[in-house]
């Protein structure tokens, strides 16, 4: 049951990450050409990045299509519906926020399921979350949110780490990926809210 739930959430995710990379090509008044490469390399962008470099070769999209599919649908329909929400740069940071949280702990978790350590469980919980919304940002001419004052990475980084952790104990895996969803949501909300960062290099006198 568990394995069908994070199934079907790898599937939401890399809808909501099309979702956002539409939803960029929409401030830059793209065509829908455009729409749909964006849309697609946001939404299969850190996973894929996440397989190569895992060796879980051919990557995920190659055996199964249907994940391209779901892009191109979510591209094209958010090219018809982008004018309709009030505030899009509002809804692309929502959308981001949850693509986040989501592949954060589905990465890692996919890592941990084909024998990769802890550590590298985590690392590959933060490229999957962050690598699709880097080549979005990129493509559509943007600085990074990576690279944002808000806290972003450190929200992906925590989520994957509780997940990791938890997963390593007599916790349920199911219980550890919700842990690890909530916690880097939470944090990215918050940051998105209040403008949490991090101390930046020079910000203190003694630097």
């Amino acid at each position: 049951m568990i394995d069908a739930a994070v199934v079907l959430l790898d599937w939401f995710g890399v809808a909501v990450f099309a979702v956002t990379g539409s939803l960029a090509a929409s401030r830059k008044r793209m065509d829908i050409v455009g729409f749909v490469l964006l849309g697609t390399a946001t939404g299969i962008g850190g996973g894929t990045i996440r397989d190569a470099v895992l060796g879980a070769t051919p990557v995920f999209w190659v055996n199964s299509p249907g994940y391209l599919l779901a892009c191109v649908v979510m591209s094209v329909a958010v090219f018809f519906l982008a004018h309709v929400p009030q505030s899009r740069e509002a809804l692309l940071l929502r959308f981001d926020a949850v693509g986040l949280a989501l592949f954060t702990v589905l990465g890692a978790d996919k890592a941990l399921a084909i024998g990769a350590g802890p550590i590298p469980a985590v690392a590959m919980g933060l490229v999957t979350a962050t690598f699709g919304g880097i080549v979005r940002d990129v493509l559509s001419g943007e600085i990074p949110a990576i690279l944002s004052r808000e806290i972003y990475a450190t929200a992906a980084l925590a989520g994957a780490m509780a997940f990791v952790l938890l997963n390593g104990t007599v916790v349920p895996r199911e219980t550890a990926i919700v842990a690890g969803f909530v916690l880097t949501l939470a944090i990215r909300f918050g940051a998105l809210r209040w403008s949490w960062s991090l101390p930046r290099y020079g910000q203190s006198s003694d630097l």
